[in-house]
């Protein structure tokens, strides 16, 4: 092959020799191919997408490979008839037909094989496709310029352009996709499919959740949890046996040495599950860094080819659109890099939230002490977000030093040791970045991002060096490269690994031993379900253990009754066969399936009916026996919506007794086995307990045949049961039928004689079952009217006229906005920062640009200097003022950085305490009617996005907008004539911008256009520096190219975080939204603050008082008018929904007076702020309240009292004795919650907690509802001795705890019905002497 010069570069009309375009251009599709085609294949053969039918796409591909094969190999066979008639032609006539047919062959056999293996879109022949039009188009070319004189070949001219137009025919062609294939496992890639549909119809109307295509099955938690947890579980077993067996003697020596055990590793487990995936972004990276360089060594060309008059013009152009497709093959490179990088990220959030929400739930006891709720949302909502954000800017770690040494190489090539002076400075202020930036970890100030884009921006400072502005890098080196390096691997990592602990941390936590309960079905033999054999448990291993010699065994379809006092471990026992206690000795063995009804009803935000269903398909018949067995039928003849009624978060539209009625009626329509009962019955009054035992737990009720665990207080059941345990200190004292321990005549006989008498509940005269349940049945109407009562408050009241109204949902779901973000949400944002201090960011960002455009533009002069032999005479002056504009960039970069830190900062803390305030002071009813989790979602993930994702937006935003415009600047000012293509390119820019705003903001395609906008303008500026050479001087030439060159990456960037910023900003609005919802009254009223010493006396008088839940409903208290003197215990009872709890939350001020007043010792509280209200007052609530810390801490949160007056309050509270048995006494660790104490131990803590605030007037609302009925007692004596002199309100459903009150009041339907001593009223025979008479206290 010879290679003419004249004929190929020095010509105004170029052409490559015959030679090369037969072999070199022939050849390279083909050796692609081959060497694509072995990885390709073994892929498609461990990955079968199913199976293709033949379509007419596939077949015409099939036939014009089939065609190209035969015009191959009719050259060949047209060269072999000229060999035969004595034309000899050289061997590459007869190579490159052959190879080029037989690869034809081998594309055919990939078109079929793809179709049986199921692939809709072939990327690989798309790449050879591509490549074989594009080797043809200088043949192409190059015979159109021979067919101008003569055709010398008219079969191979032929040939060829057969062969170019069913090449560019299969190019065509493999930009269509098949149908979807058949009998696939494996989904497909829907951004492909449905892209073009998606743009068209988030165009015309705003985009929902619901019009995004389904996710990829390999993206799934489905798929990538279990994938994580195997490694995990891999890794903890590496770390649990590192050393393998060992002899004896292996051991000694081991243990002399005394190692630490190993731990396992994370993100050890990590890199090896997502690790693969990843290593192709990177190469993709490593690809694009390599290009990086490619342009400046282009635009060093074409300011030589400015330089050099007689060039060919051709050869500007040539460089033009070299730069044009370097740049966009660099885009698409860098895209492909982002892609591999977001769809990692995608995956380490939903593994690790998956991975850390299934160790949630089955962490020991010890390991929630230390994890709370709060926490551990936090490690699923911050820190597996910031793996997320990681993934992005991870590969800088290689790809910035990568950078520095090829920029450093290339340096050296220009400027030679002159460039050590650069490295110099470099190295010098490693310390000062290193104390920079050990400060800002200090203040977990998030700056990867604004360190990628330092990181461009020092990457398009090299091009400038590549265009004889070598100096730049000099001074801007030290101002964006260590500090990019040193914030990246500070910040990032710093942030990361705190992550990354934190979740190690919680993902090492012990586990329960899901083996600890033997469920083998024929482990208890065929007499028995549940059975314990010599158990011992306790909740935490460095806990002393809660039960002791445990041995039970409850046969088959048997009712068990446990009891004891509070704390002695029923609920432990219950606790223990569910297999959430440690184990330490015996054996559990349970045969069949456990349904667990618990003491605290769990109640979801969804309808009764799916309440009670829990996912199990609807059955009419079993669910209305339910309904009937658990009295839940009355209910759905008054509830607004009926079964399909709403119910609240944690059930708040639902009295105690009817959430446990729908926990139970759950619990039966299961069908389970074994059924462990902790203690149901205690939230409903008497009367509804004895129709729940009967109808559902009893040995004639719905469960008869089941086996039946019953934690109870309620004595009255125990003669129908089987066997009843008695449980003291964790040990079964007694055990027996009901009989047997009678006859025993031990401590538990006498209990019974003492209390039987009260809680027996007698029949009226005849005694009949049908008399006794038709008053049941009465009750309960009475009850559940007046619970819709009730429910009328949080829902709008029924149409009388339809059978099933609809309802107003109780919980509304999360307001969404849809399109852009309205600039009111900005301007929030900025009002937050501060209006003033935000002109004042703006304005150093513009000086920060003006500056670097300053001292670009005076080094393009300074190289002209050269030409004119003016380098000596201005030198110093080129050298001062070029210093000063370095020193000046340097100096605005710094400050305009600490500005905007600062501001964003300080709009953090603005907008985090405006949220919190709001919070604080937030009604009631918002938290009722409002998910918890929204309200914690706004204090973490929405508070992490304006900590710390927020401001590094903001930051690469401001970066990213200055440095376009400043490139329009500097390119318009170079070569005028730009402006010509400005307005189009800005036409197109903002109709794409239209288009994105109505797509979703992180969209990954629409992007690229932007970028091919970019692209355009380093192609108009190339061109026109081209067209311009003779007027323009090199130096210009290199500035205006070399600032294109900047666009499309800070294009990119731009689009990139405009979208980012508007995501993220919506923070701001979410946050906004919380923070300016309705509060309370002031907490304090300086004018109107009471006496220190006030309420003296107690007195509380309630003067024609009303009140509703919310406007636009009807009165819960209805002109309620009464005096309660200093010192009285008045007893409030009345049917469900009657207004017994409303009145208490009205003393409290948690419901604001419709009308009238309520007065403490003459002081009107509706004057007062709520601190001094509420702070002189105390409740102890039906369910208690305990915050996770020490016993101590939840005793006295404030520390006002000495240990000596908390233990004399634990004392009078009847639980010294629990608590000094504990081995760490008053710092006694309780769970969130308090779950490490029993229900009636945490009530027995409020009631500690109330005596020693003893403020003079106390609430009790149902107070002592899970206490046994001696331990009841007992508080019962304290209450009246400790608060003799205190004004006392009881809620109660035992009466017989306030018959010795006061006075007692009955409510009904908000009003008074009766108030008056005990006496007087059973003297009355009214609505009290009934209810104590179906309590068993009256004749």
């Amino acid at each position: 092959m010879r290679w003419v010069a004249n004929e190929t570069l020095h010509t105004d009309s170029p052409d490559l020799p015959e030679c090369f375009q037969l072999s070199v251009l022939s050849w390279l599709p083909c050796v692609y191919l081959w060497l694509a085609c072995p990885p390709y294949l073994f892929y498609l053969q461990r990955n079968n997408m199913g199976y293709i039918m033949m379509s007419v796409l596939n077949r015409v591909k099939t036939v014009f490979a089939l065609v190209l094969w035969i015009v191959c190999w009719t050259d060949l066979f047209g060269t072999f008839n000229e060999l035969h008639q004595g034309d000899t032609k050289p061997p590459i006539y007869f190579v490159t037909p052959l190879v080029v047919g037989i690869t034809m062959l081998l594309a055919t056999f990939l078109i079929q094989f793809e179709r049986l293996r199921g692939v809709q879109s072939s990327g690989i022949l798309f790449i050879f496709w591509f490549l074989s039009v594009l080797c043809a188009i200088v043949p192409f070319r190059s015979k159109i310029l021979q067919a101008k004189s003569e055709i010398p070949d008219k079969l191979r001219f032929i040939t060829f352009y057969l062969y170019f137009s069913l090449v560019l025919s299969q190019l065509i062609l493999s930009c269509f996709k098949e149908k979807p294939s058949l009998f696939s496992n494996v989904d497909t890639d829907p951004v492909s499919q449905h892209t073009h549909t998606m743009a068209i119809k988030g165009y015309k109307n705003p985009l929902e959740a619901k019009d995004l295509w389904s996710l990829n099955k390999k993206d799934s938690s489905e798929e990538v949890v279990p994938k994580l947890l195997r490694e995990w579980d891999l890794e903890q077993i590496k770390s649990n046996h590192v050393g393998g067996e060992s002899s004896p003697e292996e051991v000694e020596v081991l243990l002399s040495k005394k190692k630490t055990p190993k731990k396992p590793s994370f993100l050890r487990s990590l890199i090896k599950a997502f690790g693969p995936y990843f290593l192709i972004g990177s190469a993709y990276k490593l690809l694009q860094d390599l290009i990086t360089f490619v342009n400046p060594q282009l635009l060093s060309l074409l300011i030589s080819f400015t330089k050099q008059k007689d060039a060919p013009t051709w050869w500007g152009y040539a460089l033009a659109f070299l730069m044009f497709f370097t740049a966009l093959l660099q885009t698409l490179i860098l895209h492909q890099h982002f892609q591999y990088c977001f769809v990692t990220g995608m995956r380490l959030r939903t593994s690790i939230i998956g991975a850390i929400y299934r160790k949630s739930l089955i962490i020991t006891n010890a390991a929630k002490r230390t994890s709370t709720v709060g926490e551990i949302v936090n490690l699923m909502s911050v820190d597996a977000q910031r793996f997320m954000d990681l993934t992005t800017f991870l590969n800088m770690l290689w790809s910035a030093p990568l950078q520095i040494i090829l920029a450093l190489y290339f340096l050296w090539q220009n400027l030679g040791p002159s460039v050590l002076a650069g490295v110099a400075v470099m190295i010098l202020l490693i310390p000062l970045n290193a104390a920079i930036a050990v400060r800002t970890r200090a203040y977990q100030v998030y700056t990867a991002p604004s360190a990628t884009l330092r990181a461009y921006r020092w990457g398009q400072g090299v091009e400038v060096v590549m265009m004889m502005m070598m100096m730049i890098v000099i001074i801007k080196s030290h101002l964006f490269i260590k500090p990019f390096l040193h914030q990246l691997m500070s910040q990032t990592s710093h942030q990361a690994s705190v992550s990354l602990k934190r979740i190690q941390d919680f993902l090492s936590h012990e586990e329960l031993d899901l083996e600890s309960v033997d469920r083998n079905n024929t482990a208890t033999g065929k007499h028995g379900r549940v059975t314990v054999v010599n158990g011992k448990f306790t909740w935490a291993k460095q806990d002393p253990p809660a039960l002791h010699n445990i041995n039970l065994m409850v046969p088959q379809g048997s009712l068990l009754a446990v009891v004891g006092h509070v704390g002695c471990g029923k609920s432990s026992l219950v606790s223990a066969l569910l297999g959430e206690m440690e184990k330490l000795e015996g054996h559990i063995s349970i045969r069949g399936s456990v349904a667990y009804v618990p003491q605290q009803a769990w109640i979801q935000n969804a309808t009764l009916r799916d309440n009670i269903l829990f996912g199990k398909a609807y059955n009419e018949q079993k669910y209305r026996s339910c309904l009937e067995a658990c009295a839940l039928t009355p209910d759905l003849e008054v509830l607004p919506g009926g079964d399909l009624t709403e119910i609240g978060e944690k059930g708040i539209n639902l009295s105690g007794g009817q959430r446990q009625r729908v926990s139970l009626a759950r619990a039966v329509y299961n069908e389970a086995d074994v059924y462990l009962l902790d203690d149901p019955l205690s939230a409903v009054d008497s009367h509804v307990a004895k129709h729940i035992f009967d109808h559902v737990i009893g040995p004639e009720g719905a469960l008869q045949g089941k086996t039946r665990i019953l934690v109870t207080h309620g004595i009255s059941f125990l003669p129908q049961v089987n066997n009843i345990v008695v449980l003291v200190e964790g040990r079964v004292s007694e055990m027996g039928s009901y009989q047997e321990l009678l006859q025993q005549n031990g401590a538990f006989a006498e209990f019974l004689r003492n209390y039987s008498l009260e809680d027996i509940v007698e029949d009226e005269a005849t005694g009949t079952t049908t008399c006794y349940y038709s008053r049941v049945i009465q009750n309960l109407l009475f009850e559940v009217r007046s619970t819709a009562d009730f429910l009328s408050h949080l829902v709008s009241p029924p149409d009388p006229e339809k059978k099933l109204p609809k309802v107003e949902k109780l919980i509304q779901a999360e307001t969404t906005e849809t399109g852009r973000v309205k600039s009111k949400v900005f301007w929030e944002y900025v009002k937050a920062v501060g209006p003033l201090l935000t002109l004042f960011i703006c304005f150093l960002y513009g000086c920060q640009n003006a500056a670097a455009i300053g001292a670009n533009v005076w080094l393009s002069q300074w190289t002209n200097d050269a030409a004119q032999n003016m380098t000596q005479e201005n030198i110093s002056m080129r050298v001062g003022v070029y210093a000063a504009l370095g020193i000046a960039q340097g100096i605005l970069v710094m400050v305009s950085s600490f500005t905007l830190a600062m501001g964003n900062i300080g709009a953090a803390r603005k907008l985090h305490y405006a949220l919190l305030d709001n919070k604080f002071h937030t009604p009631q009813s918002f938290f009722d009617t409002t998910p918890i989790g929204r309200v914690i979602n706004r204090f973490s993930k929405d508070i992490y996005v304006i900590d710390e994702a927020l401001p590094s937006t903001v930051l690469m935003f401001l970066g990213t907008f200055f440095s376009s415009l400043s490139t329009m600047i500097v390119i318009v000012a170079s070569t005028p004539i730009f402006a010509v293509v400005i307005a189009p390119l800005a036409f197109i820019y903002i109709f794409v911008q239209v288009l994105r705003d109505a797509l979703i903001s992180r969209n990954l395609h629409y992007p690229d256009v932007k970028t091919f906008i970019g692209n355009c303008i380093v192609l108009f500026a190339a061109l026109f520096a081209v067209i311009g050479k003779n007027e323009l001087n090199p130096g210009l030439v290199g500035l205006s190219v070399s600032y294109a060159l900047m666009v499309t990456m800070s294009l990119n960037w731009m689009v990139r975080m405009t979208s980012d910023l508007e995501s993220n900003i919506v923070a701001v609005e979410r946050v906004k939204e919380y923070s300016e919802s309705k509060t309370e009254a002031p907490w304090e009223v300086e004018d109107k603050k009471p006496s220190p010493d006030w309420p003296s006396q107690g007195k509380v008088e309630f003067l024609d008082y009303s009140v509703r839940y919310r406007e636009g409903l009807d009165l819960v208290l209805k002109n309620l008018t009464l005096s309660v003197r200093g010192g009285e215990k008045i007893g409030i009872v009345g049917r469900t929904g009657a207004g017994k709890s409303s009145m208490t939350l009205c003393l409290f001020r948690l419901l604001e007076a419709a009308g009238g007043e309520i007065t403490i010792d003459g002081v009107k509280i509706s004057e007062i702020g709520l601190h001094d209200l509420r702070s002189k007052l105390t409740i102890i609530p039906q369910e208690p309240v305990l915050f996770s810390g020490s016993l101590r801490m939840n005793l006295d949160p404030f520390d006002k009292y000495n240990d000596v007056e908390v233990w004399k309050a634990l004392e009078l509270s009847h639980l010294n004795k629990f608590v000094s048995n504990q081995p760490a006494k008053l710092e006694l660790e309780c769970s969130e919650g308090g779950e490490n104490l029993s229900v009636g131990q945490r009530q027995l803590v409020c009631l500690a907690r109330a005596l020693l605030r003893k403020t003079r007037i106390l609430i009790l609302d149902e107070a002592t509802a899970a206490i046994d009925l001696e331990t009841d007692d007992l508080i019962q004596s304290t209450i009246r001795t400790e608060f003799e002199d205190c004004t006392v309100f009881t809620i109660a459903h035992r009466l017989n705890t306030i018959m010795d009150y006061t006075r007692v009041l009955v409510l009904d339907k908000g009003q008074v019905a009766e108030f008056d001593t005990p006496t007087k009223l059973l003297s009355k025979r009214g609505i009290f002497y009934g209810m104590a008479k179906d309590a068993g206290l009256a004749q």
